[in-house]
């Protein structure tokens, strides 16, 4: 069986979902609270599989972002969500297992919990095109950083440079007049952004020409 927590601040909305979950046998229902505060310090008691959390009356990322930080590992759910970009992504990007719209009914609810607690999430078909375009733009972004080197500053390039013909950081300094602690400042953050460790890799990895 799968237990749920509801945490809803209206009683009779928390009493109504109770009452849909307890007569499906699929469920269990390890108990109610009125807040995220009050859920998260009875949680070693309740030990529910998922968590049901309205969001109705506003609050979005930062209460389950909240939340989750206090029960790490909980599958939440958020309730009362306008199913839109602005709202389904940050509160995508917070963390929760899946959503039930202010419209959805009795049926969606049970619906996603069991689809939850099996690893899964249900998604309207525009919400999942909507949420692979949004990985799709973070995959763009972070093409760049993967041996480009077009995150590099002018300085940053510079350096590269003078890495590539051979110079130690000590003769790079001296070159252009600045602190040895400065060039091994830059070299770091050429690494770390051009994603390698050595720094004749990264001198390589500018000379490589750009994927298309």
């Amino acid at each position: 069986m799968i237990r749920v927590l509801i945490v809803a601040g209206i009683r009779f909305y928390r009493e109504g979902i109770a009452a849909a979950l307890t007569a499906d046998p699929r469920f269990e229902l390890a108990g109610t609270a009125a807040s995220a505060a009050q859920a998260a310090a009875e949680l070693d008691e309740l030990a529910p599989d998922v968590v049901l959390l309205d969001l109705a009356e506003g609050g979005g990322p930062d209460i389950v972002r909240a939340f989750l930080d206090r029960v790490p590992g909980a599958q939440v759910v958020a309730l009362g969500v306008t199913e839109t970009d602005d709202h389904v992504l940050p509160l995508v990007e917070a963390g929760i297992a899946g959503y039930v719209t202010r419209e959805g009914t009795v049926d969606d609810l049970l619906a996603t919990v069991a689809s939850v607690a099996a690893g899964e999430t249900i998604c309207s078909p525009r919400m999942t095109a909507t949420l692979l375009r949004r990985v799709a733009l973070l995959a763009r972004d972070r093409r760049p950083a993967a041996g480009s080197g077009r995150e590099l500053t002018r300085r940053e390039r510079e350096i590269v440079d003078l890495i590539d013909e051979g110079l130690s950081n000590k003769e790079i300094a001296a070159r252009l007049r600045i602190e040895l602690a400065t060039v091994k400042n830059h070299v770091h953050n050429i690494l770390d952004k051009l994603h390698v460790h050595r720094r004749a890799e990264a001198a390589a990895a500018l000379r490589r020409p750009p994927m298309i």
